[in-house]
C-alpha cells in the first residue's frame, strides 16, 4: 500500500452537504490532457493498471495510482499549489479557504499557493502535468482525475459523524403544473455539463426509473452549471433542472433565489461530495504530511457557515465510496476513461460553441 495513503472506514454518511458545480470540460484542455508522450508511461513493468492511464499503475488494486517505484520520479516541491473545484465565484472560495491554506503552509513548512481553476478540464490537466499538487475535485470529475491525472482522493468535508453527501434534486417553478418527472416529457429540461454526476450522468440512469427518458422523452439542454440551471428555471428558460441539492440550498441561503419559488419533484439517493486529492507522485513523506495536516485542521466559523455545519476533513476510500458514482458513469455510457472523456469534451465544446453563437450580438 502507499506509505502516504490512509484507508479508514467511514463512520456514518449523513445527509446533504455543500457541493460544488461540476464545471464544463473544454475540448482544447481535453486534447492537451490526452496528448502526452507514451514514453513516460510505466509500460510493461506494471502488473495491474485497471482503468488508469498508461502513465500510472495500480498494483495494490485500490483503483488509484501507486506512488512511482522509481524514487527519482517523486516530487518534493518547496511550493504547494492547491485548487478547489470550479464553483460559481472562484475568488470567493479563495478567501474562504485562506485560513486553511495558511494553516497548510504552517503545518507543512512550505509555501502554499491557491490556484483558482476555471474548469474541471483545466484542473485535471494541471494535476496530470505536474502543476497542481493538492486539489478538490467535484464528485463526477473525481473519476477522471483518478484515471487520467493520478489523483489520490483521501478526504472530504464532514463533521464528527463522517463525510457529507448530496442529492440530485429536480426542481421546477412552484407555480408550474409539474408534479412528477413523467410530467416533463417534451418539455425544456436543463442538464449542467456532460461530466457532471448530478447534473447529467445520474439523470441518465435514474430518470428512466421514474418514467422520463433523457434523449427520448426530451433533449437535455446543457446550461453550463448548476447555478445557471436553477436561474434558468426561475426565469422560465427551462421547465425543470436536475442539480446538486447543496448548490440549490446554498443559492437559497445566500438569497440568490427564494426557495419558495421552486418545488422539488424528485430527490435521489445520497452521493458522496467533492473529494480532496494529492498527486500520486508526491514524495510519500510529503503526501503523508499533507493528509495529517488536513485531518488535524478544524474549520473556523466562516468555513463552517459556508459549508453548512461541516467543520473538518474526514477520510474517504475511493474504491468504496465512489462505487455508486462509477456505477452511474458506467450505466450512463460514460466510464472514466480516455475515450469517454474525449467524447464528452467534444460534446460540451459543441454545446459551448452554440451558446456563444446565440449570445453573440446580431450584426
Amino acid at each position: 500500500m502507499h506509505a502516504a495513503r490512509q484507508s479508514i472506514a467511514l463512520t456514518k454518511t449523513h445527509m446533504t452537504r455543500w457541493h460544488e458545480r461540476l464545471g464544463p470540460v473544454a475540448l482544447g484542455a481535453a486534447v492537451a490532457l490526452l496528448a502526452h508522450d507514451a514514453a513516460f508511461a510505466q509500460g510493461d513493468t506494471c502488473k495491474n493498471r485497471g482503468q488508469l492511464d498508461t502513465l500510472y499503475c495500480d498494483e495494490d488494486g485500490d483503483l488509484v495510482a501507486d506512488v512511482p517505484k522509481d524514487a527519482k520520479k517523486w516530487r518534493d516541491p518547496a511550493t504547494l499549489v492547491f485548487a478547489y473545484t470550479p464553483v460559481e465565484d472562484p475568488a470567493l472560495y479563495q478567501n474562504i479557504f485562506k485560513p486553511f491554506t495558511d494553516y497548510l503552509a504552517q503545518c507543512t513548512g512550505r509555501r502554499v499557493v491557491y490556484y483558482p481553476v476555471q474548469s474541471n478540464a483545466a484542473e485535471v490537466e494541471a494535476m496530470r502535468a505536474g502543476r497542481l499538487h493538492v486539489a478538490s475535485f467535484a464528485t463526477g470529475p473525481t473519476g477522471f482525475a483518478v484515471n487520467l491525472a493520478g489523483a489520490v482522493p483521501f478526504a472530504a468535508r464532514g463533521d464528527e459523524k463522517g463525510p457529507g453527501g448530496y442529492n440530485l434534486v429536480s426542481v421546477v417553478r412552484a407555480d408550474s403544473p409539474y408534479q412528477k418527472l413523467a410530467d416533463l416529457k417534451d418539455r425544456r429540461v436543463a442538464h449542467t455539463a456532460p461530466s457532471s454526476n448530478s447534473g447529467h450522468l445520474a439523470p441518465l440512469v435514474l430518470y428512466p426509473q421514474e418514467g422520463l427518458r433523457p434523449y427520448e422523452d426530451y433533449k437535455p439542454l446543457m446550461s453550463g452549471g448548476h447555478d445557471k440551471s436553477v436561474l434558468g428555471v426561475r426565469s422560465g428558460d427551462y421547465d425543470m433542472a436536475g442539480v446538486a441539492s447543496t448548490v440549490f440550498e446554498r443559492m437559497a441561503l445566500r438569497g440568490t433565489v427564494r426557495g419558495e419559488d421552486f418545488r422539488i419533484i424528485y430527490r435521489s439517493p445520497l452521493f458522496p461530495t467533492a473529494s480532496f486529492a494529492y498527486a500520486n507522485d508526491l514524495k510519500p513523506d510529503l503526501a503523508g504530511k499533507i493528509t495529517a495536516c488536513f485531518f488535524a485542521f478544524r474549520f473556523p466559523p466562516e468555513m463552517v457557515k459556508e459549508f453548512q455545519g461541516d467543520d473538518r476533513f474526514q477520510p474517504i476510500d475511493y474504491r468504496r465510496d465512489w462505487a455508486v458514482v462509477r456505477e452511474v458513469a458506467e450505466k450512463s455510457g460514460t466510464p472514466y476513461n480516455k475515450a469517454a472523456y474525449d467524447a464528452e469534451a467534444r460534446r460540451e465544446a459543441d454545446a459551448l460553441a452554440k451558446r456563444q453563437q446565440s449570445a453573440s450580438p446580431k450584426q
